[in-house]
């Protein structure tokens, strides 16, 4: 590690820290410790440090906000890569760029406040712009794909192009970009519409109010564990074969919500895997439904 560093510093590329608890930096608050964190100060510095770990074959990971990725709890030897320095946020009309590293909730919350609607259902995801743009994340039947224009993406030979909404092949919580895990998103530009800036906190507050009654907040967790099979809903699959509550380690099925998994008692990574894997194969025994899990799971090769 110490040659990367040395390339970091020579290049001022940004800010790093060595061997960091990856828990720290998921919602889990699940994972190892990460060889290097390294926070690139711009898309130049990005490149420069892509160039060399691609050249050196150095494993990396870009990482958003870690809000839908379960980390094992084994050492990550390779780089962590955080684009938290892409923060950029510029309005033009009823169009808004935001930056990679843009928290999502930051942003939905802003934009409500400017009469601005389309992102008032990501008020609740805990991610960032590239983290939800890469998983197409959604809540209230809408997703990114509904409302996002272009992406600026960085390609794997690290050229810099533009892709517009049809290229970016949305589905249900599923995009070009989680296909094609070697581009990254750099910035996304958003279309949304005029509202009344006081229907749409009402709106926001009213299911900020429902999150808090029926979603297990309190606790470390990943959202959704499961995504919703065609006319079904996964966690009515789940408590219905009476696995709220059924804990491994740590992890628990929570009991507010059966398709969350909360780390409710300083639960491994290993823990909330094995757990997953018991409430997917469970489901497939009963029901025949092959659950699809919405987390990425990194480091378990």
């Amino acid at each position: 590690m110490q040659e990367i560093i040395k390339i970091i510093e020579q290049n001022n590329i940004g800010k790093y820290v060595e061997n960091e608890s990856i828990a720290k930096h998921t919602t889990y608050r699940v994972g190892g410790v990460a060889k290097l964190f390294v926070y690139p100060k711009n898309q130049d510095k990005l490149i420069i440090l892509l160039k060399f770990l691609k050249m050196k074959k150095i494993k990396y990971k870009i990482l958003g906000n870690g809000s839908n990725t379960l980390f094992s709890d084994n050492e990550f030897d390779g780089v962590i890569i955080k684009l938290d320095c892409f923060d950029n946020i510029e309005y033009f009309r009823n169009t808004v760029t935001a930056g990679a590293g843009v928290n999502l909730i930051k942003l939905s919350n802003q934009t409500v406040k400017k009469g601005l609607a389309g992102l008032e259902f990501a008020t609740g995801i805990p991610g960032t712009v590239g983290g939800a743009i890469y998983m197409n994340a959604g809540a209230y039947k809408s997703d990114m794909g509904y409302i996002t224009k272009r992406v600026k993406v960085l390609t794997p030979n690290l050229e810099v192009i533009t892709m517009t909404n049809k290229e970016l092949n949305f589905h249900y919580r599923s995009s070009f970009l989680q296909s094609n895990k070697d581009y990254i998103c750099l910035e996304a530009t958003f279309s949304l519409r005029k509202n009344d800036k006081n229907v749409l906190l009402e709106i926001v507050e009213d299911r900020k109010k429902r999150r808090l009654e029926s979603q297990p907040l309190e606790y470390p967790s990943a959202g959704s564990v499961f995504r919703n099979p065609d006319n079904m809903f996964a966690g009515k699959l789940i408590e219905d074969l009476g696995l709220k509550g059924h804990s491994i380690g740590g992890a628990k099925v929570s009991e507010k919500h059966a398709n969350f998994i909360i780390n409710y008692n300083h639960a491994t990574g290993k823990d909330i895997k094995d757990l997953i894997e018991l409430v997917k194969s469970s489901v497939k025994e009963k029901y025949n439904v092959d659950l699809k899990v919405e987390q990425e799971f990194v480091n378990w090769e």
